[in-house]
């Protein structure tokens, strides 16, 4: 699931693969605004068959918090 996120988050904001870490945050990528912040869910809910809800969205603003979001999805 890692690999496929961080691919994903690289594409979506452009950014080098080697850039996203464990404590990969919105703070950490300049173009990672509301735009690219939709952009990115809406990858993410493609790739993963997935689909969130606002209030989750909001809170989706790192690499781990994403993660932690996909696998309650995948937990139901």
């Amino acid at each position: 699931m890692r690999n496929k996120l961080i691919s994903i988050i690289s594409e979506v904001l452009e950014i080098d693969q080697a850039e996203i870490g464990e404590d990969f945050e919105q703070s950490h990528a300049e173009n990672w605004d509301s735009l690219n912040h939709l952009n990115l869910i809406i990858s993410i809910e493609e790739q993963f068959d997935v689909s969130f809800e606002p209030e989750e969205i909001a809170t989706m603003t790192s690499l781990k918090k994403i993660e932690e979001k996909l696998k309650e999805k995948e937990g139901n």
